[in-house]
Formats: structure tokens, C-alpha cells, sequence
């Protein structure tokens, strides 16, 4: 059976279907848009009654869990921001989950990556610091989670001691030949940044000098970084002291 030209279909008909339509875009159109508004995300069960709950799967049962927090970031078909969650009932889901499967990458990845990167400096600090705490029960897995904790330290929350106190951490406690070179030297950079140039300076000239930089790339970065240190230092030394003030009486050095 051939379809009906719409041009055979009768003048009101086709009126009524146009009206019809209209009617129901423009009451779409009146509907209130869903608010993203974020649920009380509950506190997470204790270690050992997530176990018990795991029935002897508690790697899957973290992978459920993982999925149980993710699902909070949509709701009512709208996308809710992560600084509305309880930061502090979110810690304690992660907490829980690598407490299930602690060769689990994916909640520390969630940790630094999503929910540490959020305009909100208090929250954000909360989740670096997990992550911080975290490292230290596998430092040779987790590295790279806190090695993005010590960037965003740096660049997004602009608080060079915390990344510095990262970093020293993973120059310490890292020592899988996975790690890049500049996950476990990022103290020296951070000091240069500090303004500790002398620090940074005697740092990274030891490292050149203990023959541990094989790569050659690594090596030639290492040399070009202490040869800009040494120049602002050089720099530092030729600026003239300021003058004192005039009327005041020049400061003896000699001790009384």
C-alpha cells in the first residue's frame, strides 16, 4: 500500500496536527528546567561491614560501590556539580572501596583527577590530602595519583609548601624504575619556584653529579634548569644594594 501525498491529506487535518504540535512544544517550553540539587550522600558502612556485605567478593563489591558514588553526579536526568557533595562522606566511600580492592586504581584516579579538581579550594584540599595519605600504602602503584595532587597543589591551588611536601614525599617513598624522572625530582623545581635557589641549585647539581640521570633528554633538562638557576642567582648577587635612607647612619658590620 503506497503512502498518501501530505497534499491529499485534508486542510484541517493536517491545521489540527500543526496545532497539536505547537501545543506540545510550547508546554515543554512552560515546564520548570529539572534542578540539579545534590542528595545527602550517606556515610560510608565500616571496613568490616563492607566486607561482610562483599560475600566474599570484595572486589567486586568496590566496583559496585565506585559505581554507587559516580551516580551521584547525575540525578533526575542533570548533572550535579562535585563541590555540592559532602566531601568528608565521599572520602570515607573511597576509603572504604580501596579498603576492598587496594590495587584498585580507579578510586584515586576519580580522587585526583575529578573530585580533587573542582573551584572550591576547601574541598579540593580535602581530596589531595586523602590522596596524600593514601600514597603511602603503595607507593610504588599510586605514585602517578599523587604526583597530580602536587601539580594541581601548584598550579590551580597556587600553594607551593603543599606541593613541595608531595613531592618530598614521592622523591622518599618512590622507587619503582616506572616512575619518570621528574615524579621523584620535582623538590628542586618546586624550590627554584619557592625563590630557594640555592637549595634547588645544590640539589640538582648533585643529582647531575651522581651519574642517576641516564637519559640523555633527562640530563640535558637537569643541566638547562641548573644553568637558569645559576644565572638568577648571578643576577641576584650584581644588583646593587639598596641605599640606606637618607639620614640614617650606615649599619656597622663590625659587632660592637
Amino acid at each position: 500500500m503506497s503512502a498518501r501525498p501530505v497534499r491529499d491529506v485534508p486542510m484541517w487535518v493536517r491545521a489540527c496536527a500543526a496545532a497539536g504540535l505547537a501545543a506540545q512544544i510550547g508546554w515543554a517550553a512552560l515546564q520548570p528546567h529539572p534542578s540539579a540539587t545534590a542528595e545527602d550522600l550517606p556515610q560510608p558502612p565500616s571496613p568490616g561491614v563492607a566486607r561482610l556485605l562483599a560475600l566474599g567478593e570484595p572486589v567486586a563489591a568496590a566496583k559496585l560501590a565506585m559505581l554507587y558514588l559516580q551516580a551521584f553526579d547525575y540525578q533526575a536526568g542533570t548533572r550535579v556539580p562535585y563541590r555540592k557533595l559532602d566531601y568528608d562522606a565521599l572520602i570515607g566511600w573511597l576509603d572504604v572501596i580501596l579498603g576492598l580492592d587496594p590495587a584498585g586504581q580507579y578510586p584515586l584516579m576519580a580522587a585526583a583527577r575529578t573530585y580533587a579538581d573542582v573551584p572550591d579550594p576547601v574541598r579540593s584540599r580535602k581530596m589531595l590530602e586523602f590522596v596524600y595519605r593514601a600514597y603511602f600504602a603503595d607507593p610504588n602503584r599510586r605514585w602517578p595519583w599523587l604526583a597530580h595532587a602536587a601539580i594541581i597543589a601548584k598550579h590551580e591551588l597556587k600553594d607551593l609548601p603543599l606541593a613541595l611536601r608531595f613531592a618530598d614525599a614521592l622523591e622518599k617513598n618512590t622507587t619503582t624504575p616506572s616512575a619518570p624522572l621528574w615524579v621523584r625530582q620535582m623538590v628542586p623545581f618546586i624550590l627554584a619556584d619557592m625563590g630557594e635557589l640555592e637549595q634547588a641549585r645544590i640539589l640538582i647539581g648533585g643529582l647531575i653529579a651522581s651519574g642517576q640521570v641516564r637519559d640523555a633528554r633527562d640530563a640535558e633538562m637537569l643541566q638547562r634548569r641548573l644553568e637558569m638557576i645559576e644565572k638568577r642567582l648571578a643576577d641576584q648577587s650584581s644588583k646593587p644594594s639598596k641605599p640606606s635612607p637618607q639620614g640614617a647612619p650606615e649599619r656597622s658590620l663590625k659587632q660592637p
